[in-house]
């Protein structure tokens, strides 16, 4: 049997990157960033509608797409989750906050052009029936979809074998 602590020791040894999608000017303390914008706190600058990411296959450990998801053409979601997939290890998570779809969040600002609801993540996990509609690279949604008090909504989405 695991002890707490044989996890840990688990947990710390895995190798890979930590993430920041779209990060901006907020980058995140340990993560690398990576934005179409060429800022001083950007690791790599690349277009993340634009395939393949300049990452090798599962060196990603963790993902966060803060205020990322909403910007994104909708028509490319599937390509770019997949992407994310191929970039991300076996159990690799990916934590997204966004404002929820068609909340005032999301409608203030001109540049949101997908929104998302609860039910949105279940077309990448294939313990739903909405996955056999477009069938991407498999995740499993680890957390939520929860909706915040502050009009956000958020989740942690796993990645899965095939």
């Amino acid at each position: 049997m695991k002890t707490k602590s044989h996890i840990n020791d688990n947990v710390k040894a895995k190798t890979g990157i930590m993430l920041d999608l779209g990060g901006g000017n907020s980058k995140r303390p340990g993560f690398v960033s990576i934005d179409k914008r060429k800022l001083p706190t950007v690791d790599i600058v690349h277009d993340l509608e634009k395939i393949p990411y300049p990452l090798k296959d599962e060196s990603v450990i963790t993902m966060v797409a803060s205020h990322l998801v909403e910007h994104l053409k909708p028509w490319l979601m599937i390509d770019i989750f997949n992407e994310w997939w191929r970039i991300g290890k076996v159990d690799c998570e990916l934590a997204i906050s966004m404002p929820y779809g068609y909340s005032s969040g999301f409608l203030q600002d001109p540049t949101h052009v997908a929104a998302f609801n609860e039910a949105s993540f279940q077309y990448f996990d294939p313990t739903f029936p909405l996955y056999k509609v477009y069938e991407p690279k498999p995740w499993k949604i680890k957390y939520g979809p929860v909706f915040q008090v502050n009009g956000n909504l958020e989740v942690i989405m796993q990645k899965i074998k095939i």
